[in-house]
């Protein structure tokens, strides 16, 4: 199974990803991001695009590996993305569905509030391309093609996990780490995910 965590940047993709990988055995966390690093560290500057999922490239590598992964491995494979292109995400998300696919996408939602909270916290700056995009993403995922949407503001990531769990229709391990411990693992993967 591929489950896709979809949401605008700062409503809790990456946390849910590896709380989730923690407490399903055998799962994966595949990020769509590397491919578009990737991308851009091989092209020359001069024709780099702003997004990398622009580039056509970007859509048919990551469709390719999460084929490969839907066929190949018999573990979830956990995929935090953000996506608000309709087009882009027909390309990979209902391509992959139409291949034949187990994939439960999943739209975290939050107010634009707590979005710009959560980024300035993690250390975005008011005119960072992060805090730039809220509104356009705000804008397109609360609409249909990207349910089901789950609405964090008010909810712990624990709560966050267990529906994105429950959505899917995976079973989660106990988590017997202490408050501390969950709250230190959870930092560890803000900084470690923390894009310069």
């Amino acid at each position: 199974m591929i489950i896709w965590i979809n949401g605008a940047f700062g409503s809790g993709k990456t946390t849910a990803a590896f709380e989730l990988q923690r407490r399903i055995p055998d799962s994966v966390v595949y990020d769509p991001e590397h491919v578009g690093y990737f991308i851009r560290k091989q092209l020359p500057r001069s024709i780099h695009k702003g997004d990398f999922q622009d580039y056509p490239m970007w859509r048919d590598m990551n469709y390719a590996m999460l084929k490969h992964l839907s066929e190949a491995y018999s573990g979830t494979v956990i995929v935090p993305m953000t996506i608000t292109n309709r087009d882009y995400f027909a390309e990979i998300v209902e391509r992959l569905r139409a291949d034949g696919a187990d994939i439960c996408h999943v739209t975290l939602l939050a107010s634009r509030e707590t979005l710009a909270k959560r980024l300035k916290g993690r250390g975005e700056r008011a005119n960072s391309w992060p805090i730039q995009q809220i509104d356009r993403c705000l804008a397109s995922l609360g609409a249909e093609i990207f349910a089901e949407h789950v609405d964090t503001d008010g909810l712990t990531a624990d709560e966050v996990v267990e529906r994105i769990a429950a959505v899917s229709g995976v079973t989660l391990l106990p988590d017997a780490r202490s408050r501390f411990r969950k709250a230190l693992d959870r930092k560890l993967i803000t900084i470690r995910h923390i894009r310069f």
